[in-house]
C-alpha cells in the first residue's frame, strides 16, 4: 500500500482526529498494523500497537506502560471508510469496547453509549446493529480461543 493517512472518528464526543504520529508497520487489504504514542499524557499507559482488522470491523490495541509492559488489550468495534482519492482511512468508533486484562479476564464496556448515540441520533440503527454483531463475533472468538490468536507478532513481543 502506498502512503496512507489514518483518522479516528468518535461520535461521543463528536470529533475526527488525524493520527499523524502513528507509524504504519504493515498495511494491506486485510490489515493495518501501527505503533503509536498516546495523544494526551496518561498515567496508566504511554504507547502501544494497534491491529486494524479491515474486513472484520474491529481494532485490537496493546496498551503498554512506560517500561514497555502490557497494561491490557483494548478492542474497539469500528466502521471503516476508505477514500481512494485521498488514500485515507477513517475508523469510526462504534462505541462498544472490550478490554482483555493480563490475567485473561474480559470486560465489555460502553454499551450504554450505543443507546445514548441512538437517542441523540448520532448513529443509525444500522450502525448500532452492526456494532452489536461485530461485538458478538469478537467476544465469541476471544471466549473460544483467547486473545492471543488475534495478535500480530509486534503485539506478542515482550510478554
Amino acid at each position: 500500500m502506498e502512503s496512507i493517512k489514518l483518522y479516528r472518528k468518535r461520535f461521543i464526543p463528536d470529533e475526527i482526529i488525524f493520527l499523524k504520529d502513528d507509524i504504519i508497520l504493515q498495511a494491506d487489504e486485510d490489515k493495518i498494523i501501527t505503533k503509536w504514542n498516546v495523544l494526551k499524557p496518561r498515567g496508566d499507559f504511554v504507547c502501544g500497537f494497534s491491529y486494524y482488522y479491515l474486513k472484520k470491523g474491529y481494532k485490537i490495541s496493546k496498551f503498554m506502560d512506560k517500561n514497555g509492559n502490557l497494561v491490557y488489550y483494548y478492542c474497539d468495534i469500528i466502521d471503516i471508510y476508505f477514500d481512494k482519492n485521498e488514500k485515507s482511512y477513517i475508523f469510526a468508533d462504534l462505541l462498544a469496547d472490550v478490554i482483555v486484562y493480563k490475567n485473561g479476564s474480559v470486560k465489555v464496556v460502553d454499551l450504554a453509549e450505543i443507546a445514548e448515540a441512538l437517542d441523540k441520533n448520532l448513529i443509525t440503527q444500522e450502525l448500532a446493529k452492526k456494532a452489536l454483531r461485530i461485538l458478538d463475533e469478537l467476544l465469541n472468538t476471544i471466549y473460544d480461543s483467547g486473545i492471543e490468536n488475534l495478535l500480530c507478532s509486534e503485539m506478542r513481543a515482550g510478554e
